[in-house]
């Protein structure tokens, strides 16, 4: 299937809209991100990911790559933006 979507975006370049063609195939038949390395705590000055600035902890799918927080006191990858925002409201709420 990763096979068809590269195809399908080298092809699809050179033509108009392509690259939303191949956004709706990826959508469609892409990555479900249903495994996930171990959570990454990031400490210190080290470059943090986009994914650990929230939490400061992070996961990657095992498949495609892809990063996302983790929340460790719930231990559960943060995967919706309206979760982002209730926990950015939470740590404010504690920080405060």
């Amino acid at each position: 299937m990763e096979q068809a979507t590269q195809w399908l975006e080298q092809t699809s370049s050179n033509v108009e809209g392509g690259n939303m063609i191949a956004k709706l195939v990826d959508a469609v038949f892409g990555c479900w991100h249903s495994r996930y390395s171990f959570p990454v705590t990031i400490r210190g000055a080290a470059r943090r990911p986009q994914a650990a600035t929230l939490t400061g902890t992070y996961v990657a799918c095992l498949d495609c790559g892809k990063e996302f927080p983790y929340d460790w006191q719930e231990m559960k990858v943060i995967t919706s933006p309206e979760r982002h925002r209730e926990r950015v409201a939470e740590l404010a709420k504690h920080a405060a």
